[in-house]
């Protein structure tokens, strides 16, 4: 009994080890990656060009596929992404999600470059 004891406590030792620091990444295309598919876009117009917003990273569509880019300053949201921070710079409130800041302007956020 001790013998098999030996055998089983390490390995449910290994096990648990194992699966408690097993941790989820996330990846998301770089600037200028081409995907075919956005899941679930919100598209926002500004100066007449159409912008793809998905999980807090930016798109433009261009023949049937999507290129990540940076979002310009000035764009004009009504929702932040999901999973965005409230930050302070020097003392002034912004929100950031995956390197884009805004900034509230009355029931709308505004992209700003900090």
């Amino acid at each position: 009994m001790k013998s098999i004891m030996k055998i089983v406590v390490p390995v449910v030792l290994f096990g648990f080890l194992m699966t408690s620091c097993a941790t989820t990444v996330q990846v998301r295309p770089a600037r200028g990656v081409v995907v075919a598919k956005v899941h679930r876009p919100k598209i926002i117009v500004h100066k007449n060009v159409n912008y793809y917003r998905s999980g807090g990273v930016w798109y433009i569509k261009k023949n049937r596929v999507y290129k990540r880019v940076s979002v310009p300053a000035g764009v004009r949201v009504t929702t932040l992404p999901r999973g965005y921070k409230t930050v302070k710079v020097r003392g002034v409130k912004y929100y950031t999600c995956k390197g884009v800041y805004y900034k509230r302007s009355g029931k709308r956020y505004i992209v700003v470059h900090v």
